[in-house]
Parts: structure tokens; C-alpha cells; sequence
């Protein structure tokens, strides 16, 4: 998308980004340093220094920041950045990130890897500047701004000559107030979704490795050899049947659900083996990530191997505790100086100590973490709409195809 000046509201103005700022060469400026910043240059207190991680997608989140003296902050004050500036990542995967500086945070001086935005807040709304910043658009316009090198690089004489819808200020406001609300919205959605995962981590760790036991369940717990609970099947001659692909978030899924290009094999598929609904598969990747659980019936290659259990088991137990770091670790130790791509054997699997506890308790422990993922998969649904909520308003506001009521 791009702002058109025939298609904005007669009472909005098209101008650059500049136009948005304090009036002073200072407006728009990148920091002096980057790998000139040297160790000379640290201090234990003083200044501190801005750095593009610091800027998330949503809210300045600062880490470990370094601190220059008085007499460099001097020396370069045209970097200087006070609370209320908008900060962007200059260079790498994340540039075009921005932030606004929060109002508690001291006046610092930028990094070379970084980008301050001074907005004129007597004219124009900082909120509303920084929502046409990481407005979609936005991204599309950042292709001319970058520089090639071996990272993307953002041009601030670029930076500065794009093009914006610039509103009367109290329709900034108004508009980057719902726009403020939905972001908000967002941001104690992922929240809550970092604290379920954590919480199913912490799940995973009592109830997989047996230091929590679910009540009303008796029965002593063993550890087997792998292979004492799972043996290698191979089923030929189904090739007709649809290809499956391991996943580490969905397990084995047909390849006609993998997003993007997908490599088909070159030649007939009667040597692939057959893997049916509940069937767990070594992948090439395994040692990465656990083994892949199957809610599909379909092929693999020839090198992957299939698994079916040897004892009654509750497969999301197994599903569940193939994705822990207990099992990831002891199948790490089993298969050291196995390489990317190089696949891990039936034999080797063998070897791991894996948990067998009493059917029931298996049954109570996989409900438990099935309610965890069930609730972090909500939430990430709620995420995701709220995200494509807040990209439908901004189509409509920062074009003026929608207009709000606000006091003059």
C-alpha cells in the first residue's frame, strides 16, 4: 500500500517523515558508534548507551547496557535520545524495529546499530508517528531505505524522505489511542502465553520425569531401555499412499500442508515405508528436537524409522515426554558426534532409558499436559486475531477510509 494524497481526506496533509519532527539536524540521526565502541569507552556508570535490541516488536524492553563518561556524551550530543524519541534498529534481520523511548528511562546516547526519531509534539502525536512506523506498509517502503551489504542496513536520508498521511493532531491522538489499546491488547496476550509455556515446562519436568505423582494412581514406575517399549516396523509396497514430512510443532503432517516449496521425491515411492496413525518416526532431525508422533497414515522415506510400542502405552504420554529435555539429553549422550542430517539408528534409541509408568498414570499425566497445550494453542489463536484485528484498523485509520470522533 501506498498513501496517495488523492485518496487521504481533504483536511490531511501527505508529507515526509521530517515533517513529523522537531525542527533541528538533530531530528533524524543515527548513533557514532557500532564496532568503534571500544572497551576504553565502558564506564561502571555515566551515560548509557542504546542498542537496537532493546527495541521489540511492540514496547522498549532494555537489557545490559554498557555506560560512556560525560565528555563523550558531550562530544557526541547530536546522538543524545530523551524519553518520548522514537528508537529504530538501523541495521541486521530486525532493522525497520522501533520503539518510543518510555518516560522513566534517563537520557542516553545511541549505538551506531540504532536510529533516533525526534517527533515535534506540539504539532504531531509521538503514538500516532510510531504506528505509521510499524504500520505493514512500512515494510514494503524500508526495501529503498535499505543498503546492500552483508546486512540490511537502513538509510537515514531515505528514512527520512518517506512519505506519510499526517493528520490534524487531536485525529492522532484519537487514532493512535485505539490503535495504543490494541497493541495493549496484544502484548497481555504474549505475556500470558510466555507464562502458560513456562508453566508447561515446569509440568513437563515433574509429571514426565516422575518427581510429581498424580493422586489416586499407585504403581512403582520403571525405566526401560527403549527398546523394550518400542520395536522398528517396516511396511513396503503402499504407494499410493499420501507423503508425510516431520514437523517439530505438529509432528508428521502430509506435505501438502507444509507451507512454502516442498521438495518431491525423484523417484517411485514403492520402497517408502508406511506409517500409520500412532506410529512415532526417528526423523533425520530427532536428536534436535525428539521423536515425531503421526495422527496421519502416509509414507516416509526409506531412511526414516518407524516406531510402534511393544507394551500397552498412552502414545501422548510418550508424544509428550519425546519433546522433553530429559529425553533430548539422554538421546544427545546415546548418539555423540551424530551430525546434521546423519541419522540416528534404531540401535541407538535402544540405548536411551526411557520412563514406564503404570498405563493409568501415563493417562492422567498426558490429560494434564494436553489441557496445558490446549490453552497455549487458544491463546495463540487469540493472539494471532488481535494481530490481524489491529492490521485491519490501521488499513482503515492511517488512510482516513475510516474516521474517528474526537474533540477538537
Amino acid at each position: 500500500m501506498i498513501y496517495n494524497k488523492k485518496a487521504l481526506p481533504e483536511d490531511w496533509i501527505l508529507g515526509d517523515l521530517i515533517d513529523f519532527c522537531i525542527k533541528s539536524n538533530r531530528a533524524i540521526v543515527d548513533g557514532p558508534f557500532g564496532s568503534n565502541l571500544k572497551t576504553e569507552h565502558f564506564k561502571k556508570q555515566g551515560i548509557p548507551v542504546i542498542n537496537s535490541s532493546f527495541v521489540t516488536e511492540l514496547t522498549f524492553n532494555a537489557g545490559n547496557y554498557v555506560y560512556v563518561d560525560e565528555e563523550l556524551f558531550q562530544r557526541e550530543i547530536r546522538s543524545k535520545v530523551v524519553p518520548g524519541d522514537i528508537v529504530m534498529a538501523k541495521i541486521g534481520a530486525r532493522c525497520g524495529s522501533s520503539a518510543i523511548l518510555p518516560q522513566n528511562h534517563p537520557i542516553s546516547i545511541l549505538s551506531g546499530n540504532s536510529i533516533k526519531i525526534s517527533i515535534d509534539e506540539n504539532e504531531n502525536s509521538k503514538e500516532f508517528v510510531w504506528c505509521l512506523l510499524v504500520n505493514e506498509y512500512l515494510k514494503n517502503q524500508f526495501k529503498d531505505c535499505k543498503s546492500i551489504g552483508a546486512q540490511p542496513a537502513i538509510s537515514t536520508p531515505h528514512l527520512k524522505k518517506l512519505k506519510f498521511p499526517k493528520p490534524p493532531l487531536p485525529e492522532q491522538r484519537a487514532i493512535a489511542q485505539v490503535l495504543s489499546t490494541a497493541d495493549a491488547a496484544i502484548h497481555t496476550t504474549e505475556k500470558l502465553i510466555a507464562q502458560k509455556e513456562l508453566r508447561k515446562k515446569w509440568l513437563m519436568q515433574q509429571l514426565l520425569m516422575g518427581k510429581k505423582r498424580m493422586r489416586g494412581v499407585e504403581g512403582e514406575w520403571k525405566k526401560l531401555g527403549a527398546g523394550d517399549v518400542f520395536t522398528s516396523v517396516t511396511k513396503k509396497g503402499f504407494a499410493d499412499e499420501e507423503l508425510l514430512s516431520a514437523t517439530q510443532d505438529r509432528g508428521m503432517i502430509p506435505r501438502t500442508m507444509l507451507e512454502g516449496r516442498v521438495t518431491m521425491p525423484t523417484t517411485g515411492t514403492e520402497g517408502f515405508k508406511l506409517v500409520e496413525v500412532g506410529d512415532f518416526v526417528i526423523s533425520l532431525r530427532s536428536f534436535q528436537g525428539g521423536l515425531e508422533y503421526s495422527y496421519y497414515r502416509g509414507l516416509v522415506s526409506p531412511a526414516y524409522t518407524v516406531l510402534k510400542p511393544k507394551k500397552p502405552i498412552n502414545e501422548e504420554f510418550y508424544k509428550q515426554y519425546f519433546k522433553s529435555t530429559d529425553f533430548i539429553g539422554h538421546l544427545a549422550i546415546a548418539v555423540i558426534g551424530i551430525r546434521d542430517g546423519k541419522q540416528i539408528s534404531y540401535d541407538d534409541f535402544c540405548t536411551v532409558k526411557i520412563p514406564y509408568p503404570p498405563i493409568q498414570e501415563q493417562t492422567a499425566i498426558a490429560r494434564v499436559l494436553q489441557v496445558a497445550d490446549k490453552e497455549i494453542s487458544l491463546l495463540k489463536a487469540k493472539a494471532e486475531k488481535l494481530r490481524e484485528l489491529k492490521k485491519g484498523l490501521m488499513q482503515v485509520l492511517l488512510t482516513g477510509k475510516k474516521r474517528l470522533e474526537f474533540q477538537k
